[in-house]
């Protein structure tokens, strides 16, 4: 049995791609996970149950950005080290150093990379504007000098990997996509499917402002589910028309997601094109072709490919809040039609977009790194 230790300063809890993926993945393998994160209590003894060991960073209230990149980024090194586990995978770019440090004492490092980081920073509105440039330049910079050190690097799409195939050592793509059965409900166990939904995070980039908008037009309504990024965000979307149409969920664990999209006819991944989502593969996209929701998407070439290919939803303009309106009349006007997209989308997920395929390649890497280890101490 190896010794594993997946790391992160920035996610909370038991993350869907750190712990209720990659991490259960590796346990049930055999491996000997640990997992050092901002968690409750209660989430570490889940997670002891299904035999990870948890070891919990505990943030004080009011951190800023500069307190969780230096004091619990030191932290989290602090207590990887003392694990002395025999493979360590990181989930955040501001662990890089940290990965460095462990490489350097004979650790075998993963980096995994969970979106572009230089093309986010562009979007980044706490940085101002004249310096997003130096600040990507910069952070790509970090990023090549640990992926020169470290054992391997992940990216979660194969654009994020294909920056990295002239630095690192090892590159490998695992996609983040559903776990096959968790969003699936029997057709027979749902409500009736009034409203549309959107799931994750919620502020201007991710296209909420449009959506709200687009409710007006439409009188239909939005099942909405996540965490605003901004309170004053809020306030003004809840003074606007299309605002009486939008049910407010808050945060939601998973079940609460699958009874979400149990009650839509369709689910909402209207995104900006912004530089860091041309090229993604967002979650959501995929959370709802498993629940069996057609999908009313950005029309950007790389999702337009997979929807097209599926023919599981319809592509809009983002910025155009009519279009996504008349997107969801047309929808909800064709009932048997969503119903079919809904189940392509779902076919699509069973043959393609599935999870336990990408955790086999998890364990493929987890494989070739260890017994490069052995090999290593042999040769010493």
């Amino acid at each position: 049995m190896s010794k594993v230790c997946h790391l992160s300063s920035v996610h909370r809890g038991l993350d869907i791609r750190i712990y209720r993926k990659q991490c259960l993945s590796l346990a049930r393998a055999g491996h000997d996970v640990h997992l050092v994160i901002d968690a409750t209590a209660s989430e570490a003894t889940e997670a002891a149950a299904a035999g990870i060991t948890l070891h919990r960073l505990v943030s004080p209230g009011g951190c800023g950005r500069a307190w969780r990149m230096l004091v619990h980024a030191w932290r989290t090194y602090r207590i990887a080290k003392a694990l002395d586990a025999q493979l360590y995978h990181i989930h955040d770019p501001e662990l890089i150093p940290c990965g460095v440090l462990l490489a350097w004492q004979g650790k075998q490092v993963v980096i995994d990379l969970h979106e572009d980081l230089s093309a986010d920073i562009q979007s980044k509105q706490w940085i101002p504007g004249p310096l997003r440039h130096a600040v990507g330049v910069a952070a790509r910079a970090i990023e090549h000098f640990g992926a020169r050190r470290c054992a391997a690097v992940i990216g979660a799409t194969p654009h994020i990997a294909a920056l990295f195939r002239h630095s690192a050592k090892r590159v490998a793509v695992i996609h983040n996509y559903p776990m096959i059965d968790e969003l699936a409900a029997p057709v027979q166990g749902r409500r009736a499917r009034d409203s549309v939904c959107y799931v994750g995070a919620i502020n201007e980039m991710r296209g909420i402002r449009q959506i709200v908008q687009a409710l007006d037009l439409s009188s239909c309504k939005l099942l909405l589910a996540g965490r605003f990024d901004s309170a004053a965000l809020r306030g003004e979307l809840a003074a606007c028309p299309g605002w009486r149409h939008v049910e407010e969920c808050g945060f939601v664990d998973r079940a609460g997601v699958a009874a979400i999209m149990a009650r839509s006819f369709c689910g909402l991944v209207t995104l900006r094109p912004e530089p860091n989502f041309m090229n993604a593969l967002p979650i959501k996209l995929f959370e709802y072709m498993s629940a069996g929701l057609p999908v009313i998407a950005s029309g950007f070439p790389l999702w337009r490919g997979i929807i097209e290919a599926a023919d599981c939803g319809l592509c809009v303009d983002p910025g155009k809040p009519g279009e996504i309106a008349c997107a969801i009349s047309f929808l909800r006007s064709n009932p048997a039609l969503a119903e079919k997209l809904g189940a392509n989308g779902r076919r699509a997920i069973e043959s393609t977009y599935r999870w336990d395929r990408e955790a086999v390649s998890l364990l493929s890497l987890y494989r070739e790194l260890l017994r490069d280890m052995v090999e290593k101490r042999r040769l010493i």
